[in-house]
């Protein structure tokens, strides 16, 4: 959209705000941002004020905003063949297929498509509990596995708890060094401690009736928490001495944000079933998907799977994907992931915790980085959600779009963002934390 556009932002929210119902929201407390266009990490509103996203919007524009390659990759599609019924073989589907599965390995068969990261998360376990035989599926309490009726229910936060209508969920926690459920004192116990508290779980549930242990290789929404050496190998080898399916859930940490192209691979984890979404294709036409891998993919062959959407596979979806790994191959995007993550946010989120007392943990990897906002560095306590709230709003009056969720503040970038613009959303970070203190 043109910068010019003749709109008015007032306009814009009135209309948004006539008509549309929002999600996770009181509709009488809403104030949207009115978003006009926007071209790699930044976005404009109808009135010419820029933002650094470093948001990702929600944490799914991994190549950036209004990437050309992929763009035209869509405009292409549509003028060939605009949709087409998942039944039917499609070039553009075969291919995006073929290119996910390059990056996940050889245990892998094919994908399952679907239309985004909820019914990603639904049909893997659908596959996990017809595969086994079995029922329950363990997920932690700090997780988020999505919105439909099985994946909310997976949720650990407090998000489930409205719609607990699914049944066979059991939850237990994970690792979390800096809030430990464990009193641990090093990530090394943390990791030893949450695996025994997991196969204590696993004990009490039964081994034979756990069908599947859903994880996030980096809980997202929940904290960023990246998993202390050793953990997940840990959970790799429980799943395998039981027969339990383990699924993860890659849905946000994947495809870049940490700087590999799955989270899962440093950690020593080969999953039996790997869920995707968002940054696959950046969000530019919705998406999402299960890879199976070979021995799950075997169960199918013969039997019917009995499952299935009108948009799986659909061909503009295809087409982003095949566009826009493709771009992240040939331009570099994960590895600049990697190293804006090492050389320049890492670094300066860390240079930030020492200049500002506020800031109690730094925690990520990638473009995938956590601030903990305390009012206490000692007790650890959280800051007031009235602290939250005027932060936010001064980072967003001085052009900084970030996540703000609970006492955090989550500063994730899109992959292809830059050491000059990483500086620039620092110095306003740091602006805003100093003026909200005073």
């Amino acid at each position: 959209m043109d910068r010019n556009d003749a709109q008015s932002n007032t306009k814009v929210i009135e209309l948004d705000l006539q008509h549309v119902f929002h999600s996770w929201s009181a509709q009488g407390s809403l104030e949207p941002l009115a978003i006009a266009g926007g071209r790699g990490c930044a976005v404009w509103d109808h009135e010419g004020k820029e933002y650094l996203d470093f948001s990702s919007q929600l944490v799914n524009v991994n190549i950036g905003h209004q990437h050309p390659r992929v763009i035209e990759a869509i405009k292409r599609q549509a003028d060939q063949l605009a949709t087409v019924s998942p039944s039917h073989a499609n070039l553009a589907r075969g291919q995006a297929a073929e290119k996910i599965l390059s990056k996940a390995g050889a245990d892998f068969a094919s994908v399952f498509f679907t239309s985004g990261g909820a019914d990603a998360n639904e049909n893997a376990i659908r596959l996990a509990r017809l595969s086994t035989g079995r029922d329950k599926v363990l997920t932690t309490y700090r997780s988020y596995h999505g919105n439909t009726g099985t994946a909310i229910a997976a949720t650990g936060d407090w998000r489930r708890l409205p719609n607990e209508y699914a049944r066979g969920h059991v939850h237990f926690f994970g690792p979390f060094p800096y809030r430990s459920e464990f009193w641990s004192d090093s990530p090394a116990q943390e990791s030893t401690r949450a695996l025994q508290h997991l196969e204590r779980i696993v004990h009490c549930e039964g081994p034979t009736r756990i069908a599947a242990i859903l994880l996030e290789p980096v809980p997202g929404t929940a904290g960023i928490i990246v998993p202390p050496p050793g953990y997940l190998a840990g959970v790799r080898e429980l799943c395998t001495r039981h027969g339990i399916v383990l699924i993860a859930d890659e849905v946000m940490c994947g495809f870049g944000r940490t700087g590999e192209w799955l989270a899962h691979r440093p950690h020593q984890m080969a999953p039996d079933l790997i869920t995707f979404a968002k940054g696959v294709n950046s969000g530019y036409v919705p998406v999402g998907g299960v890879i199976i891998s070979k021995a799950i993919a075997e169960n199918f062959r013969s039997n019917v799977f009995p499952g299935g959407l009108t948009y799986s596979g659909h061909p503009l979806a295809a087409a982003s994907i095949v566009a826009a790994l493709d771009a992240m191959e040939s331009e570099g995007i994960v590895e600049n992931a990697h190293q804006i993550g090492a050389d320049h946010l890492g670094p300066g989120l860390h240079a930030l915790a020492r200049e500002h007392d506020v800031v109690g943990d730094v925690r990520g990897v990638g473009v995938f980085w956590a601030l903990d906002l305390v009012a206490d560095r000692h007790t650890r306590a959280p800051v007031a959600a009235s602290f939250m709230s005027k932060l936010r709003s001064d980072l967003m009056r001085r052009g900084l779009l970030v996540m703000v969720v609970e006492n955090r503040i989550h500063v994730v970038p899109p992959c292809v963002v830059t050491p000059a613009e990483v500086e620039q959303g620092l110095r306003i970070l740091s602006g805003a934390l100093t003026a909200v203190r005073e």
